[in-house]
């Protein structure tokens, strides 16, 4: 018995834009640093800011992105936001992709040997 083949419509292509929602909140050298250093713990709008050498409107703009996409989530403490991870596993990702980058080097090492 032949299985159906998939497609991308209906869940699946719903699925798949959740995905790409989370990957593009996650595409900026600035949110990377964001995840990072949320990874070892939480902090606050105004050390993240200083971290980043940005003003706190731009971290502000890429903390919201990264909460719309489900990455962060924030808690009010009087006059100051801080923010931690939702799901600590997307640092699974991070490991996936420093694995991606070691193997691109290994192979433009051997190609240039």
């Amino acid at each position: 018995m032949m299985s159906k083949q998939r497609t991308l419509e209906g869940e699946t292509k719903a699925h798949m834009e959740e995905r790409a929602k989370v990957m593009k909140a996650l595409a900026h050298p600035s949110r990377l640093f964001i995840v990072d250093e949320l990874s070892r713990g939480e902090r606050s709008v105004n050390e993240l800011t200083e971290m980043i050498g940005a003003d706190v409107s731009t971290v502000s703009k890429h903390l919201a992105l990264l909460k719309r996409a489900g990455v962060v989530i924030n808690d009010r403490r009087g006059q100051q936001i801080f923010y931690r991870l939702r799901v600590p596993c997307i640092l699974n990702f991070f490991g996936c992709v420093e694995a991606v980058i070691e193997e691109v080097g290994r192979c433009d090492v051997a190609e240039a040997s």
